[in-house]
């Protein structure tokens, strides 16, 4: 393939996932908050909350990281939903100034709730689509994860 028409491809693809995967997200999020019997949270609250009941011990500083978030956005995040009762701060013992985040029972139950609700609309719709729409989602999500992989900031 010529390098014009890789780069044409490359153009097209990037334009299309750039449509395409915000519109996916809004539209799993409308559904699950249709099914979803709590109050919602800001989106910036439930990444937290997700790294954490995927990370749990890890701190603040960690999570802005990860989140690419300023360290303290992430610490008035962590204020609020201790406040909520679905974080806890916990001591680190070496290092008082350090503080380890670990999600409560009740935000592991609702993590868990909203997740099963995404799975069951996507499966649900998975069930739509033809063998090879599937067999194509199946093998993109290898390349989904190394692009995302690629998107992050490498911390130069």
């Amino acid at each position: 393939m010529p390098a014009s028409a890789a780069r044409q491809d490359i153009d097209r693809v990037a334009s299309a996932l750039a449509a395409c995967l915000p519109t996916l997200h809004r539209t799993l999020d409308r559904r699950i908050l249709g099914d979803f019997p709590h109050d919602r949270l800001p989106e910036a609250q439930i990444a937290l909350l997700r790294l954490v009941a995927n990370q749990e011990g890890v701190t603040v500083r960690e999570a802005a990281q990860t989140l690419l978030m300023q360290p303290n956005n992430v610490s008035a995040l962590v204020s609020q939903l201790t406040r909520e009762g679905l974080l806890v701060r916990r001591g680190d013992a070496a290092d008082k100034r350090v503080a380890h985040l670990h999600t409560t029972a009740v935000a592991r139950e609702r993590i868990a709730e909203a997740e099963g609700i995404a799975r069951r609309h996507l499966a649900a719709a998975l069930r739509h689509l033809t063998g090879g729409e599937l067999d194509a989602l199946g093998s993109a999500l290898g390349a989904l994860n190394a692009l995302d992989t690629h998107l992050r900031p490498t911390g130069d």
